[in-house]
């Protein structure tokens, strides 16, 4: 692509914005070509959402100008954006549960329709038809039903059937599969070829090396630098997302002689009806066991499954050689085994609420006086003890979660899990969401609390953590165990084909 400004359709100058005294952006600049992928990187709080919420008409710049094909622009509501030609797939699922895949995805259309009767059965064909393109999704289906993977395809499709010429993308893979990534990948090449432009949040470098033309980093709210994708290194971007040198993004893993053979978690049979069987696995002390598979695979059911979150489940659960008697999920808690969602926000976190009683959630009676009300210095108390051993960085423990950042959101789910002190925990997604320094440090903070002798489970969608960060992983298709990966076998080839393919073999206790 050549340089000029003949073939820019976006230019901002200049743009500024404020929330009381933090300064989310200053003096912030981006160009955005005709039919180019751009990435947009930097760590969470780096003013990235801040400026596409300014371009998209949700906030207003305080200073500063847009130019869309050259000419001056107030973006005033997202409603506006859409006639400009923007369209915004927000990170945030943002659908209506109640109502079907295809209402959802004509949303938009239908309020702005004078028809007095709405035809269901064109609006289902339609989106049968956008759908065929991204996955197998039932167009008549409620939304509540559908996977979070599902729900996010559903908002890619929302996108797709907008007349774009700019769209912005923040985050689209953090819930879908390697297949359907691709998917989408492959959809933004034709869209690109068509002359939209699109603007592509992420976090994951390989995506933004494999699919982008160019990359602008911003950081703490000022823009760093525009680097062609092909003239640079992930290792440049990264140093220009955090002003340092990350060495390294997994920590180091057990040596041969750190490897344990006692026993914290051991499950025997485990089996739902409807969605697993037979599982079978055995957690060492000091490791980190990784849960692989495609989406539905029936890894999260597993880990619900034993932590009786869900479902009627048999089988055996033994806890450093005790057969546990596990009902409900409180029974799991009291025995120390705790789950943490990949859904943060809808079932990990009190957004609204202050860090102190997000951390205090599982842990009340610690907290509390004997005739059961909250002691605010002790819950304060345990707040900073435990915001201290994971870094969390924040103002004070009474401010609000929602006022975090995704890696600092993270890691009170996390605190708010060692409030019980557990045996056990079960993390699902740990990095979804979360910049790349945030994701090194919950990755330590994952391998000092495996080598304190807590059991860390991961479940992960990402095949580089997996290997990065686990010293096994047991991959799971259609309900069961299909094999383990360790060492120099732990590769993306060898786990997909296990988690594609199978390969029924015994898994070392």
């Amino acid at each position: 692509m050549t340089a000029g400004t003949d073939d820019l359709i976006l230019e901002i100058t200049n743009l500024s914005k404020s929330f009381g005294p933090i300064r989310a952006l200053r003096g912030v600049g981006f160009q955005l070509r005709k039919g180019e992928i751009h990435a947009l990187a930097g760590e969470n709080g780096a003013g990235k959402s801040t400026l596409m919420n300014i371009i998209d008409g949700i906030l207003r710049a305080d200073c500063g100008e847009i130019r869309l094909d050259g000419q001056p622009v107030t973006i005033t509501s997202p409603a506006m954006a859409q006639t400009l030609g923007i369209g915004f797939v927000h990170q945030e699922i943002a659908l209506c549960p109640d109502i079907t895949v295809a209402e959802n995805i004509f949303m938009a259309a239908t309020n702005s329709s004078r028809a007095m009767l709405m035809d269901f059965r064109d609006l289902e064909r339609r989106a049968a038809e956008i759908l065929r393109r991204l996955g197998d999704i039932d167009p008549t289906a409620p939304v509540r039903s559908l996977s979070i993977s599902q729900q996010q395809l559903v908002e890619i499709a929302k996108a797709l059937t907008l007349d774009c010429r700019v769209l912005i993308l923040d985050e689209p893979t953090a819930a879908l599969t390697e297949r359907e990534a691709q998917i989408l990948f492959g959809i933004m090449h034709t869209l690109a070829g068509q002359g939209i432009s699109i603007i592509y949040i992420s976090h994951r470098m390989v995506e933004i090396f494999d699919n982008c033309d160019r990359v602008t980093v911003l950081r703490d709210g000022q823009y760093i630098a525009t680097m062609n994708v092909a003239e640079t290194t992930p290792g440049e971007v990264v140093s220009a997302m955090v002003g340092r040198v990350i060495d390294s993004l997994y920590p180091p893993k057990l040596g041969k002689d750190e490897r344990s053979h006692e026993i914290i978690l051991d499950v025997r049979g485990l089996t739902e009806r409807k969605r697993f069987r037979d599982v079978s696995f055995q957690l060492r002390k000091g490791e980190i066991l990784g849960l692989a598979g495609l989406i539905g695979a029936g890894r999260t059911e597993i880990v619900k499954g034993i932590c009786r979150l869900e479902g009627e489940v048999s089988g055996e659960v033994s806890l450093h050689g005790r057969v546990l008697h596990l009902v409900h999920y409180a029974d799991s808690i009291a025995e120390g085994i705790v789950y943490l969602s990949e859904d943060r926000k809808g079932d990990g976190l009190f957004l609204d609420m202050s860090i102190a009683a997000n951390v205090s959630a599982l842990s009340v009676e610690q907290v509390s006086t004997r005739t059961g009300i909250i002691d605010d210095r002790r819950e304060n108390e345990q707040a900073e003890r435990l915001g201290a051993r994971l870094n969390l960085r924040y103002g004070h423990v009474g401010q609000p979660v929602s006022a975090l950042s995704g890696g600092n959101q993270q890691k009170v789910a996390i605190a708010k899990m060692l409030s019980v002190n557990p045996k056990v925990i079960f993390l699902d997604e740990p990095t979804r969401g979360v910049d790349v320094g945030a994701k090194a440090e919950i990755h330590r903070i994952l391998r000092d609390l495996a080598r304190s002798g807590v059991g860390i489970v991961v479940i992960s969608s990402e095949l580089p953590e997996l290997i990065g960060v686990c010293d096994r992983v047991l991959v799971v298709r259609e309900g069961r165990i299909a094999g383990e990966v360790t060492g120099n076998e732990m590769t993306e080839n060898r786990i997909m084909h296990l988690a594609s393919l199978g390969e029924q073999r015994p898994v070392a206790a």
